[in-house]
């Protein structure tokens, strides 16, 4: 007998009913496999890409929230929906603690956190600050920079940025691998950039933002910070502050800032209405409430003690961990570090990045090639780029990461060992002798075994 209408409706509002109700494991047990499995990678790993942390279950509990359900076009007091009472409480919330996390006065500074990710946030602000086709100069990727702050591959523009505008990079010193404040200048003088960014997502030192200020004042331009990176350590004390001198400073929040995946604008209060308008309608809809939420519950955090002893021991380990590889006869760019990361020059070695960051796989140590000054390709750099913001926040000090120095060491010398034996410098040939690499198993379970010992915040493994 076919079911009627009505008896189907029924039996489906019975499903959604109860999907809404059961948990993840039960309504969708491949989701939550996957997340399972993820969670045991994480903890049986060593996660050591820069760009990368812990949150607290704080924040998680945030950011997997009702939030998640409301719609919220515009500003606090100022939405394009209804029943955003509480949305607006929660947006100028995190506005306040935004701005009492960098010690910003209101009324000189704005802070819109409405961004939904770094390159996105960048793009807003260009928007705001340019017109199309204006000049600006940033940081040149293979030296440190981010894509977003402009990069051509020849005569092809590879991001947004520099497809609406036009983008003159600036290097570092060849030799020592710090910014060209010089070089810098001479080039602003002759281009006359509207715009000139500072920040990167691959540059071990600490800013000159003074210098970069005079040179902007030379040629009347605006200076945009992007410190996505680094903007923990800001926050902390622990590096230079960009604000004293930026009139526009971006940052994404889930690096060193220890929060969920968002982004945050700040401007001096003549630039509100245009930043406001660039980031919603200009390049994006309504606001992710439920991650407002987790970047303020980050925030709070960011205003503790605790939150400093932190980001302490993440420039410390950094540094610990680059005098171990520079003990082991390894070059670390720039001869150490002011950050949360370093750079990790195996060109002397004769070996790449793509190869020691596919061993580092194999092994369980998650890391990212990059490139070094004086490469030409970022898809086969000569360096590897090692971060201890996520490892600082499961509890690893200054000699866990001599240890995790030594894996490293380990895992260049297998990949040294299988370039080698593979008679090739391609990656297609490298691949297969070293998944049957023996030593790469064993590298693996000290690993893991080493990695289990520290927890991870908010994760119990099943």
């Amino acid at each position: 007998m076919e079911t009627s209408k009505v008896e189907r409706k029924e039996e489906i509002n019975e499903d959604v009913h109860q999907g809404g109700n059961r948990p993840l494991k039960e309504c969708d047990p491949e989701i939550y496999a996957l997340i399972k499995a993820e969670e045991k990678r994480q903890f049986s790993g060593l996660e050591l890409i820069a760009s990368e942390n812990f949150t607290s279950m704080a924040v998680m509990e945030a950011v997997g929230s009702c939030l998640t359900n409301k719609y919220s076009e515009g500003l606090p007091g100022r939405r394009y929906y209804g029943g955003n009472e509480v949305i607006d409480k929660l947006e100028t919330l995190c506005q306040k603690r935004a701005l009492a996390a960098f010690g910003l006065d209101d009324a000189e500074w704005w802070v819109n956190v409405q961004p939904y990710s770094g390159s996105v946030c960048n793009f807003a602000a260009f928007t705001a600050l340019l017109q199309p086709n204006d000049r600006f100069m940033g940081l040149y990727l293979p030296d440190g920079g981010h894509l977003s702050h402009g990069f051509y591959r020849g005569h092809k523009s590879i991001n947004i940025s520099s497809t609406y505008f036009q983008c003159l990079p600036y290097y570092v010193d060849l030799v020592t691998g710090f910014i060209d404040y010089d070089d810098l200048e001479k080039n602003a003088l002759r281009y006359c950039p509207k715009l000139i960014v500072g920040g990167s997502s691959a540059y071990p030192r600490d800013w000159d933002y003074q210098r970069l200020r005079a040179i902007c004042d030379k040629v009347g331009a605006k200076l945009l910070v992007d410190m996505a990176h680094f903007s923990g350590l800001v926050a902390a004390g622990i590096l230079n502050s960009p604000f004293p001198f930026a009139d526009v400073v971006t940052t994404t929040t889930h690096k060193s800032l220890r929060s969920t995946r968002a982004s945050m604008v700040f401007c001096r209060a003549e630039l509100k209405k245009d930043i406001n308008s660039a980031v919603f309608p200009g390049t994006q809809g309504g606001p992710h409430n439920h991650a407002i939420a987790g970047v303020a519950v980050a925030l709070k955090e960011a205003l503790s003690v605790h939150f400093k002893t932190y980001a302490q021991k993440v420039v410390a380990n950094s540094r610990a961990m680059a005098a171990e590889l520079i003990k082991m006869g390894y070059k670390i760019v720039t001869g150490g570090t002011d950050t949360h990361l370093l750079l990790w020059d195996l060109r002397p070695q004769g070996i790449g990045g793509s190869k020691v960051e596919y061993v580092c796989d194999l092994a369980q140590i998650t890391v990212n090639k990059n490139t070094v000054h004086g490469d030409k390709s970022a898809l086969n750099p000569g360096g590897v780029r090692l971060g201890t913001p996520a490892l600082t926040s499961r509890g690893f000090k200054e000699s866990d990461f001599q240890k995790v120095a030594a894996f490293l060491d380990e895992a260049a010398k297998i990949a040294i060992e299988v370039q080698a034996k593979c008679g090739s410098k391609k990656m297609k040939d490298f691949r297969p002798v070293a998944n049957a690499h023996d030593g790469i198993e064993d590298l693996r379970e000290r690993v893991i075994k080493f990695a289990s010992q520290f927890p991870i915040p908010g994760v119990k493994l099943e």
